[in-house]
C-alpha cells in the first residue's frame, strides 16, 4: 500500500504549536505517512522541482499542510504550487501526475471559527479563502478533497481547555488523513 505525504509548509515549524502537535501524531504512523518539511528541505527557498516531483509520485495520496498567513498561505507554498506543478507533469499534454489522485489541505487558521463567517468579522468563510486552492487542484485534475482546519490557535494557552481542543484535533487529523 502507498503512503499518504504530508507535506509542511510552515516557515518556523520549532515555535508552531497546532502544525507541530499535528506533525507529532502523524509521526506515530511512519507506516503510513511520510511527513515533508519544505521549509527545512529548502532554507534558502530554492526547491529542487524534480525532488518534489518524485516525492508526489511515489505516494498515493498529497496533503499540504500550512498555517494561514494573511488569509493565504505562506510564500514558499505559492512558490512550490508554480515550480512544481509545471506544464507537462501537473497539467497540459502528458500532464496527469494528480489525474486521480486525492489532494486535501489541512490548515491551522489563528483566527476563531466564529469570525470565519458571512456575519462574522472578516465576512468570509475559511472555505472560501481557500476556493483558489480547490480550482487548482480541479485544474489538475486532482481528487479534491474536503479541507481540515484548526481554528484559533493564536489564542494558545490563553483559551481554557486549549491543550485538550489540540489533542482532540491531532487525533481528528489523523482519523482526516486515514479517510482520504
Amino acid at each position: 500500500m502507498m503512503k499518504t505525504l504530508v507535506i509542511v509548509f510552515h516557515p518556523n515549524l520549532a515555535t508552531s504549536v497546532a502544525n507541530r502537535r499535528w506533525l507529532q501524531e502523524v509521526a506515530q504512523h511512519p507506516e503510513r505517512y511520510t511527513i515533508h518539511d519544505v521549509h527545512q528541505a529548502y532554507p534558502d527557498g530554492v526547491i529542487d522541482v524534480a525532488r518534489e516531483q518524485a516525492l508526489v509520485e511515489a505516494h498515493a495520496d498529497v496533503v499540504l499542510q500550512f498555517p494561514v498567513y494573511w488569509f493565504s498561505c505562506p510564500p514558499l507554498l505559492k512558490k512550490w504550487l508554480d515550480e512544481v506543478l509545471a506544464h507537462g507533469w501537473a497539467y497540459g499534454t502528458g500532464g496527469d501526475a494528480f489525474r486521480g489522485r486525492k489532494v486535501a489541505l489541512a490548515v491551522t487558521a489563528g483566527i476563531r471559527e466564529e469570525d470565519f463567517t458571512p456575519a462574522g468579522k472578516w465576512r468570509h468563510t475559511l472555505a472560501q479563502l481557500l476556493a483558489p486552492f480547490e480550482v487548482t487542484l480541479n485544474y489538475i485534475g486532482a481528487e479534491s478533497r474536503p479541507f481540515f482546519a484548526f481554528y484559533g490557535a493564536e489564542d494558545g494557552p490563553a483559551e481554557h481547555g486549549y491543550a485538550e481542543r489540540l489533542a482532540r484535533s491531532a487525533h481528528d487529523y489523523v482519523r482526516f488523513l486515514s479517510a482520504l
